[in-house]
């Protein structure tokens, strides 16, 4: 059983490695340079480089282009170089341990937003954070030492929780119990309101909204998810989060791990990644959020140059779009390299891709997803972390992060 409502738990910051991430690189520049006058021109944009030159995973682009434009949530390892005079966010190497620490950085490498890790609530590190479709949340793992020592990986147990950015509140949806693996996705109605003087313990509380849905991956189960608008209390809360709702898995992928479920817009939809053992093999699917659903494998059309890869929603106007990024056969979803270089700029290591999609809801399977036009190169290089509300910025990680201003 797992637990639900966190109230405490006794545990210090440690290290661990990124889930999905290659070991920690280590660059070959210093790491300090600024992207206060401009970014680097290419023919597709213009490209700003996120801490510096160091290593980040988890890039998110940002979903709220009124407080935090131009801005991408991320992850940082053992090394952090931005532009900031905030002493509660120190960068000094003896001071920052590897995900201690969710960031939110803009164009000029400032840092606009961060929730460091708080031993006295008991955490230890962060894991795979992202931006919810409201802009006014982030949801993550957190990870806690359920023997109460000093975080030792073999120790570590995980939960899922949302953080709201205007104060920095925490909601627990669970306590431990969660894969490390579990890359969780949140969707929140967009006209919630939040009110900062409201009960943080309940769910339209904190989030303004009941209307609140939750998707992640359990090992055993594969993709599940929760829909919170019918909770009323805190009975009601335990009772939907014990029992998931699953989705049905891709036929024919037994062994291969699912990842990263996005919520679309709506809400009734998400997209979502499959790996085979060695993440050199994937599939991409788009789902309704149903028991019943069938997943739908996006297809490999004429000039992709490979299956998509790390799906995000768009969303323009009446028009939805699903992005993707594509790399070469035979590599792994990672972006290895600095994107400024123009020797890759041309595709050969990647690139972002994009197609408009029609959704049927609750219809028959073969009407439930239909593609519309044809597949809309965005950027010769692999930028994972999703596309702005306005269109305006892609973001990505790995070894190099960067933001890209489309033209």
């Amino acid at each position: 059983m797992k637990n639900f409502i966190l109230t405490t738990c006794i545990a210090l910051a440690c290290l661990t490695a990124c889930v999905y991430e290659p070991e920690p690189f280590t660059a070959t520049e210093t790491g300090t340079e600024s992207n206060k006058e401009s970014g680097s021109v290419a023919e597709f944009g213009e490209l700003y480089s996120i801490n510096g030159n160091f290593q980040v995973c988890n890039p998110s682009v940002s979903q709220d282009t009124v407080n935090y434009p131009a801005s991408m949530l991320w992850l940082n390892f053992k090394n952090i170089s931005v532009d900031t005079d905030d002493s509660a966010y120190p960068t000094a190497k003896k001071l920052v341990k590897q995900h201690d620490r969710l960031t939110v950085s803009d164009t000029s490498n400032k840092v606009v937003w961060f929730f460091m890790a708080d031993s006295s609530e008991g955490d230890c590190l962060f894991q795979d954070p992202e931006w919810s479709t409201h802009g006014g949340f982030v949801v993550t793992l957190r990870s806690f030492d359920k023997t109460g020592g000093k975080c030792k990986d073999e120790n570590q147990d995980y939960g899922i929780m949302a953080i709201r950015m205007v104060d920095k509140k925490r909601f627990y949806f669970y306590g431990q119990g969660i894969s490390d693996k579990s890359t969780p996705h949140l969707w929140i109605d967009p006209s919630a309101q939040v009110d900062t003087t409201a009960d943080t313990s309940t769910v339209e509380g904190f989030f303004g909204t009941r209307n609140v849905r939750l998707t992640y991956v359990d090992p055993q189960d594969g993709i599940v998810f929760v829909d919170l608008s019918k909770v009323e209390s805190l009975e009601d809360l335990e009772k939907t989060l014990a029992k998931p709702q699953k989705l049905k898995k891709p036929s024919g992928l037994k062994d291969w791990l699912l990842d990263s479920p996005m919520f679309s817009p709506d809400g009734e939809y998400i997209v979502f990644n499959a790996f085979d053992g060695s993440e050199t093999s994937w599939e991409s699917y788009v789902q309704e959020l149903s028991e019943t659903s069938s997943p739908v494998k996006m297809k490999v059309l004429d000039k992709m140059m490979s299956p998509p890869a790390q799906p995000h929603w768009y969303k323009n106007g009446d028009r939805l779009f699903v992005v993707w990024t594509e790399f070469p056969s035979g590599s792994k979803i990672l972006n290895l390299n600095d994107l400024r270089n123009p020797s890759v700029q041309g595709g050969d290591y990647g690139r972002t891709a994009m197609r408009e999609v029609s959704l049927k809801h609750g219809g028959p399977a073969d009407f439930a997803v239909e593609w519309v036009g044809d597949v809309r190169e965005l950027a010769p290089v692999p930028m994972m972390g999703g596309r702005s509300p306005d269109g305006r910025f892609l973001a990505t990680g790995t070894n190099h992060a960067f933001m890209l201003k489309l033209p």
